[in-house]
């Protein structure tokens, strides 16, 4: 595996007009002929500035009907299109189709986050009085227009994306079934707007990257070949995550995320000067004397226990005596309240943010706020969102736009059937015919071994808290990826939390390193 650390750079100065939709044209409104309901788009045209380059391109805001195998609609999937004018042949341009997570979120965060044409500017770790409104959409110098034309998709259930006709909730609210709804929509765009010789990439953050794991096997099947995955802090083994009685395997991967949050936040003594070089260093104690520590249960000798406990107190600042207590192992929650000595909670999907708690003496968690990180961008990106919806993007409808839906997440069926590997097809609980698994990496496994030219691009924060980077690093690690395909994957860290892009100063690297990613793929193809 290709790991390379992003070193933290300035921003680069925003280029353009400050004005919100500065270079956006009037609306035009088109749409597509056929059985009601229909597919509609809405047109406007705009401009940005990217190393010092204008690009000037089309915003297309609109819907593409979903159908059965009778033909009947089933769902609705809205999106937005930026493509980019003046090329010579649009139809081998490389395009990214690119969306969030949750699930029951929709795409506004990855694309006016940080990878659109237009970018929220998003209040810091602090700024109480950016959080509140007004707020403002400007040019984003950092987009990836640049590489590739984009496509940002709202998931069934998200944004304006709604269930139809003969649909169901069940057909769209589940691992394979939201696959299924993105590869039909992924392949009727291809169709309507004859992409058929671009290269193309899919690019997922969250539990998008679970999505895209699932989504590039069933676009190789139907003989969609992807030049790219890129996904943005990463989820596609569950194990890796969940404490669940008898899983020590998340207290392993989460500790080198808790070492780097004690960095940020000035936690231990001595604080080590280089960020990237003390991470390893916990790595490689986690996966070694502390796993093996966790391994051995009840029948860890005291001593051992005891200087186990003074090391992790070292790494993460939180007292050897907790560690004792907690039998070597803290869960997130205990961390996030305990890190701070009592001075609020920090952040899941991104630690450098800090919240008060309602009841810091509880024994459990007191229900101040959504997340530290969600509190402070949340009225940001509904406000910014929906004004550019209906002003810059002029696309009007008498529905909510929903930014997150609690009843999708619910309803979401976390079952992912796959064919069997070898490996996995003995034992108790097995099947001869399909495996019922929240693990999807041998599903991407699959997918480029079947698409050999698929290159794999991971981008990790080290504050982020949802999705650590080393359940990543394991997760790869363990994919059953032939040797032969590992130079194909390329994974990249940043300083910062879960939503990568939302620190000014670590966007142009992020956004450069995804653009050398998208030449290099399409070269390597």
């Amino acid at each position: 595996m290709k790991r390379t650390l992003a070193l933290l750079l300035t921003g680069a100065a925003l280029a353009g007009a400050p004005a919100a939709f500065a270079g956006t044209a009037p609306a035009k409104a088109v749409s597509a002929h056929g059985a009601r309901p229909r597919a509609k788009a809405v047109l406007t045209h705009g401009s940005v500035v990217v190393d010092g380059k204008r690009i000037d391109y089309t915003a297309t805001a609109g819907t593409i009907i979903l159908r059965n195998e009778a033909g009947a609609p089933t769902a609705s999937m809205f999106y937005i299109a930026y493509t980019k004018e003046g090329v010579h042949d649009a139809g081998t341009r490389p395009i990214t189709f690119a969306y969030n997570g949750g699930p029951g979120f929709a795409s506004a965060l990855v694309d006016i986050g940080g990878f659109g044409p237009r970018r929220l500017r998003w209040p810091a770790p602090g700024q109480i009085q950016a959080e509140q409104p007004p707020y403002r959409l400007v040019p984003n110098a950092d987009t990836i227009l640049k590489s590739t034309d984009l496509v940002f998709i709202d998931a069934v259930g998200t944004g304006y994306s709604r269930i139809l006709g003969a649909g169901k909730p069940a057909m769209f609210y589940s691992i394979n079934g939201d696959a299924r709804a993105f590869t039909q929509f992924i392949e009727r765009y291809i169709q309507r707007n004859g992409r058929f010789q671009s290269p193309k990439f899919l690019l997922g953050e969250s539990y998008g990257t679970t999505r895209s794991a699932v989504l590039a096997g069933d676009l190789v099947a139907k003989g969609v070949y992807l030049d790219g995955v890129i996904l943005c802090s990463t989820v596609l083994d569950f194990a890796t995550l969940n404490n669940t009685p008898g899983n020590d395997l998340p207290y392993v991967l989460y500790l080198p995320s808790y070492a780097a949050v004690a960095w940020y936040h000035h936690r231990l003594q001595p604080r080590p000067a280089d960020l990237a070089a003390f991470v390893h260093r916990v790595e490689r104690f986690a996966g070694g004397s502390y796993a093996h520590a966790l391994f051995e249960g009840s029948a860890l000798p005291p001593q051992q226990k005891a200087r186990l406990a003074a090391r992790l107190a070292r790494y993460t600042g939180l007292p050897a005596t907790l560690w004792e207590r907690a039998d070597l192992r803290i869960p997130l929650s205990v961390f996030q309240r305990r890190l701070l000595g009592g001075d609020g909670s920090t952040g899941r999907f991104d630690a450098r943010f800090t919240t008060s708690e309602l009841q810091p003496l509880m024994p459990e968690e007191g229900g101040s706020a959504a997340g530290a990180a969600t509190t402070a961008i949340w009225g940001a990106l509904s406000a910014a969102f929906d004004e550019y919806l209906h002003h810059g993007l002029g696309y009007r409808s008498n529905r909510l736009y929903v930014q997150s839906s609690g009843a999708v997440f619910k309803a979401w069926g976390w079952s992912h059937y796959q064919p069997p590997l070898q490996q996995l097809s003995e034992g108790v609980g097995s099947t001869e015919s399909l495996e019922r698994v929240r693990n999807v990496a041998p599903a991407l496994a699959r997918a480029m071994s079947n698409d050999p030219g698929m290159q794999l691009m991971l981008n990790n924060g080290w504050f982020d808290m949802a999705t650590p980077f080393f359940a990543t690093d394991y997760t790869i690690d363990h994919m059953g990826l032939p040797a032969a395909l590992e130079p194909d994957i390329h994974e990249y860290y940043y300083p910062v939390g879960h939503m990568l892009y939302l620190d000014p100063a670590v966007l142009p690297q992020l956004a450069r390193n995804i653009d050398a990613f998208i030449a290099g793929a399409v070269k390597h193809g």
